[in-house]
C-alpha cells in the first residue's frame, strides 16, 4: 500500500509563497499521476493540481493557474507543488492523492477525485495578515 507524506504547509503572509512536498513510499509499481486537493472550512473539497509521473504532463485547477507550479522528482517518488503570489482564500488544508497504476492519459479526469486510490493527512497552509 503506497503511503503519502506531505510536507512545507505553514503560515504565509499575503502575497508570500510556500512550497508544498508529497513523497510517496512503500510503493511497488510505477502510478500514473499525483496531485493536490484542498479543502478550506465549510467547503467541498477542491482539485488544485496534478503531474503525470512518466511524461510530466501538468493539470491545474482554476485557483491555481498562473500562481502555483507543480513539478516531480521521480527518482524521489515526490511530487512538489510550488505556490507564490498566496491569498487569503488560499487557506485550506492541502491533501496529496495517487492515481495508482490503472490511469492513462485517455482515463485520466485529474479533477476526479474517484481517479486517486490512496490520499495523504493532509497539511494545513495558512495565509494571514
Amino acid at each position: 500500500q503506497v503511503q503519502l507524506v506531505e510536507s512545507g504547509g505553514g503560515l504565509a503572509q499575503p502575497g508570500g509563497s510556500l512550497r508544498l512536498s508529497c513523497a510517496a513510499s512503500k510503493r511497488p509499481f510505477r502510478s500514473y499521476a499525483m496531485g493536490w486537493f484542498r479543502q478550506a472550512p465549510g467547503k467541498e473539497r477542491e482539485f488544485v493540481a496534478s503531474i503525470s509521473l512518466v511524461g510530466g504532463t501538468t493539470y491545474y485547477g482554476r485557483s491555481a493557474k498562473g500562481r502555483f507550479t507543480i513539478s516531480r522528482d521521480t527518482a524521489k517518488n515526490t511530487v512538489y507543488l510550488q505556490m507564490d503570489g498566496l491569498k487569503l482564500e488560499d487557506t485550506a488544508v492541502y491533501v496529496c492523492a495517487d492515481t495508482g497504476p490503472t490511469r492513462y492519459a485517455g482515463s485520466y479526469y485529474p479533477e476526479d477525485e474517484g481517479d486517486y486510490d490512496t490520499w495523504g493527512q493532509g497539511i494545513q497552509v495558512t495565509v494571514s495578515s
